[in-house]
């Protein structure tokens, strides 16, 4: 891709969200908050990312889609305040996070996403709770990206977040988080224990998924060390405008094995699907 100046970002804020009985302070950015005229794409992390651990790239694919962003840390992760040491996970806890936790997020942000309905670029777990979000509230949803999303549980995940287990225990894993997240310990054991929970074998959002109205990208790498193509084709078996789309040489983290390519394809399906630019409530 063309090299180019990257979009304005505001300086890091935190919303204070009561969900859960409890108030939890909950990071956040803006990135080009002055293009209010334009469509809002936000991001959704992944099973261990926040805020930080996206590094440029929701500012580079908000450049290059002409779009405003909105990132932030989900409750346990990055700045945001972190799980007590005590409390594990629900095994629905993507479902309590899409119907629950980011409606209440929206709103203390003055955010009407009934009026204004943004876009979502979600990965793995974001990827997951975005398109629970979209089934349940069809008309809040301009469109949806979702990379290495979970749809079902598969014996490779499983398989692959042990190793991540030993890894945390027996190599520098947890420093490496702790650059990214105040509690490395919240983010990795709050993610971690759930999907080692012999319950969770059950997690399948595959029945809801025809209930997603807007436009759908999927996307999966050949590579990924986290699920398979399977993934991304439950989509398209239950959600007939979902298109897919697969990288070569690309592991479980496509933003970054395979950005350049990612964005290009982002770009052009959003850009299909725009059928004009919409005017927003929100002054950040």
């Amino acid at each position: 891709m063309n090299e180019r100046p990257l979009a304005p970002q505001s300086a890091t804020q935190f919303a204070n969200v009561r969900w859960r009985g409890h108030e939890h302070l909950i990071e956040y950015v803006w990135i080009a908050p002055q293009r209010r005229q334009q469509p809002l794409l936000v991001f959704l992390h992944e099973g261990l990312g926040s805020v930080a651990m996206w590094k440029d790239f929701p500012r580079t694919l908000c450049e290059a889609a002409g779009c405003r962003g909105l990132v932030l840390s989900r409750w346990g992760y990055g700045q945001s305040s972190p799980r007590a040491s005590h409390e594990r996970w629900p095994v629905d806890f993507m479902h309590q996070q899409a119907r629950d936790f980011l409606p209440r997020f929206f709103e203390t942000l003055d955010l009407d996403t009934a009026a204004t309905p943004p876009w979502f670029y979600g990965h793995s777990d974001g990827g997951s709770i975005a398109l629970i979000y979209a089934a349940s509230r069809p008309e809040h949803v301009a469109g949806l990206v979702v990379a290495a999303p979970h749809t079902f549980v598969e014996d490779l995940t499983i398989s692959s977040i042990e190793k991540a287990k030993d890894g945390y225990v027996t190599t520098d894993l947890r420093s490496k988080l702790a650059r990214y997240h105040a509690d490395p310990d919240s983010a990795f054991w709050g993610w971690n224990d759930v999907w080692l929970d012999p319950a969770f074998r059950q997690f399948d959002i595959r029945p809801l998924l025809k209930s997603i109205g807007c436009p759908v990208l999927a996307v999966q790498g050949r590579e990924d060390e986290y699920g398979t193509l399977a993934q991304i084709e439950a989509i398209a078996q239950s959600v007939p405008q979902a298109e897919l789309f697969e990288l070569i040489d690309c592991g479980h983290s496509p933003h970054r094995d395979q950005p350049d390519a990612l964005i290009r394809k982002v770009c052009d399906f959003m850009h299909r699907h725009r059928a004009r630019p919409v005017a927003g409530r929100l002054t950040p």
